[in-house]
């Protein structure tokens, strides 16, 4: 389901909170590391300076400042070893997310089989599986991190130099916190840009995978030409966005070398003077607390520099979650919990109110026009209306597969607002052209419901005629279907779809022109097997033989965008499975 906020970008802070607890140990390790190095590197520093300041300024022997010189090195190593094992932890915490997030958004997308008449291109699909997931890896490895290490050492880093100078960490506390600020300014045009150019992006994985998968058709028809232009526009619009995000990654970088610079000359500059004499401050500075605060200095500046380096994982991988929130309508399981807590029936399953439904195409002509329809539950209605007059648009608008202006509820709840798993659990629509795999015809029956056992499959395809000419396959419901039901003919494909439907439990059945490419037997055997199915269940059927719409009972019909009581129809009344 789609992040119901009116926040969007409150709506992915939270998914992204929700996906970083999928992290587990090793996230937690990476998030440690930079803390623990922090605390290394000050230990380094004062040893460094201990030594270089007995020895000149002391003038102590080599052999005298050598535990210092081996504890120095020795933390060097220690520094090196964390970060290793905090970019390693990272990575495996970032593979681990990503993995969970992938199987979560596949089942999702295998879960709406209802939403097969208006998926999404499939190459938009795959960038969102692939490559935009792909895009959460640095956000997780590199960039939370850099925003932990960020956010407590320099802040720690001041807080270590107080003792030694207080002059010093007063100029880090006070320069360190500028540049987040500064960054923030950029960071709000680096946004708006990336979430362009990642929208740039999968257009650009859309246009060249349909094109792809089109291009024998588009040789035969002489189109080829005009689809190669199409690429190298989208992947000219893909550079251009790309160009602009990385203009605007250079000036937070440049403006955090500029502040970050500023505070280094200025603690170089304090101490210098402070040994010549020109500042009073503190006139007693040794040696050692002075090459202390200098080795400290570019330290307080690093975290930030190390942000800034990684500031756009962040977001990128805003942008990423977002198109994916898009593309396949992501959301953290936790939101889909309030939702399924808040679309509680207030009627019988299988109510169907529409009211002041609109629906306009591109020319901003209306399909359909402020219609009304109400059917109660177990109702049956069938719709009958010339071709291209919006019956299938109709069904569409009712199961929630297309934006429209209007109220739809089903048992009193908005459709639009009902989750995708539960919308698909409730509502099954099956259109003229069902969208067929390359898989045996018993899988392609099966994505219905992935856990069907083979009984179930075998019985549904006796119901909707399946096995009349699959019985004369060699390789019987396994012989394979081509992409696209390549292979099959129309009626045959027409019934794998609707073997579907006997493998769902809905409240609402939609049904578009089921029998179309049938023959009268096997069309009149098949309807049989639909209304005994749909005997307790709320039914639309789209139509155009008068005979089918006859055995519906209440029949109406489309015309100049709104519905008619037809001559003769009967308004059925048959009671759900449940009720009373």
């Amino acid at each position: 389901m789609r992040q119901s906020t009116s926040n969007p970008d409150q709506a992915v802070r939270t998914q992204m909170k929700s996906l970083q607890r999928n992290g587990g140990l090793p996230l937690a390790i990476a998030l440690a590391a930079p803390i623990g190095a922090g605390i290394a590197l000050v230990f380094q520093a004062y040893c460094l300076a201990q030594v270089l300041g007995r020895t000149i300024e002391g003038g102590e022997p080599i052999e005298a400042v050598m535990p210092l010189i081996a504890v120095a090195a020795g933390l060097w190593m220690l520094r090196g070893a964390i970060a290793a094992l905090g970019d390693y932890a990272g990575t495996i915490g970032a593979e681990r997310i990503k993995r969970r997030f992938r199987t979560r958004l596949f089942a999702r997308l295998l879960d709406r089989p209802a939403s097969l008449a208006s998926k999404p291109a499939t190459g938009a699909v795959t960038g969102s599986l692939v490559d935009q997931v792909d895009a959460l890896t640095a956000y997780f490895a590199n960039y939370l991190p850099a925003m932990i290490a960020a956010t407590i050492l320099p802040l720690a880093f001041a807080i270590a130099v107080m003792p030694t100078d207080w002059v010093v960490g007063l100029l880090f506390l006070f320069t360190a916190p500028l540049i987040p600020v500064f960054m923030a300014l950029a960071g709000w045009g680096a946004q708006a840009a990336t979430n362009r150019q990642a929208d740039a992006f999968l257009r650009l994985s859309g246009h060249f995978a349909d094109r792809l998968r089109g291009l024998l058709t588009l040789k035969l028809f002489g189109r080829a030409d005009h689809a190669t232009n199409e690429v190298y526009a989208a992947s000219e619009e893909l550079r251009q966005r790309t160009n602009r995000v990385l203009a605007i990654a250079f000036l937070s970088s440049a403006i955090l070398e500029f502040f970050a610079a500023l505070g280094v000359a200025g603690v170089a500059l304090y101490v210098g003077l402070t040994y010549l004499g020109f500042i009073g401050v503190n006139p007693g500075m040794t040696l050692s607390a002075g090459l202390f605060a200098l080795l400290m200095a570019p330290e307080v500046y690093a975290p930030l520099r190390q942000l800034a380096t990684h500031y756009h994982d962040r977001a990128a991988a805003k942008s990423a979650l977002m198109e994916i929130d898009k593309q396949l309508g992501a959301a953290p399981e936790e939101t889909t919990r309030r939702a399924l807590s808040t679309a509680t029936p207030t009627r019988q399953p299988g109510a169907v109110d529409v009211r002041d439904l609109t629906i306009r195409n591109e020319t901003g002509s209306a399909i359909l026009d402020q219609l009304e329809l109400s059917l109660r539950p177990g109702e049956h209605l069938a719709v009958m209306g010339e071709s291209g007059i919006g019956k299938s648009t109709l069904l569409r608008a009712i199961s929630g597969l297309l934006p429209t202006a209007g109220h739809i509820e089903l048992d009193g709840c908005p459709v639009r607002d009902l989750p995708d798993n539960e919308r698909a659990r409730r509502i099954v629509v099956i259109g003229q052209r069902p969208s067929l795999f390359k898989a045996s015809i018993a899988d392609n029956i099966r994505f219905a419901r992935p856990a069907a056992r083979r009984e179930d499959i075998l019985e549904a395809a006796w119901k909707a005629g399946i096995m009349e000419f699959a019985k004369e396959l060699p390789e019987g419901l396994d012989a394979m279907v081509g992409e696209g039901g390549a292979g099959m003919s129309g009626g045959q494909a027409q019934r794998i779809g609707l073997a579907r439907l006997f493998l769902t439990d809905p409240d609402l059945v939609l049904l578009d022109e089921p029998t179309a490419h049938l023959d009268a037997g096997t069309e009149m055997r098949c309807l049989d097997e639909i209304l005994a199915f749909c005997a307790e269940r709320t039914l639309i059927l789209t139509t155009h033989n008068a005979e089918i719409a006859k055995r519906i009972g209440r029949t109406e019909r489309l015309a100049a965008g709104r519905l008619f009581a037809a001559v003769g129809s009967v308004n059925q009344r048959k009671p759900h499975k449940g009720a009373a």
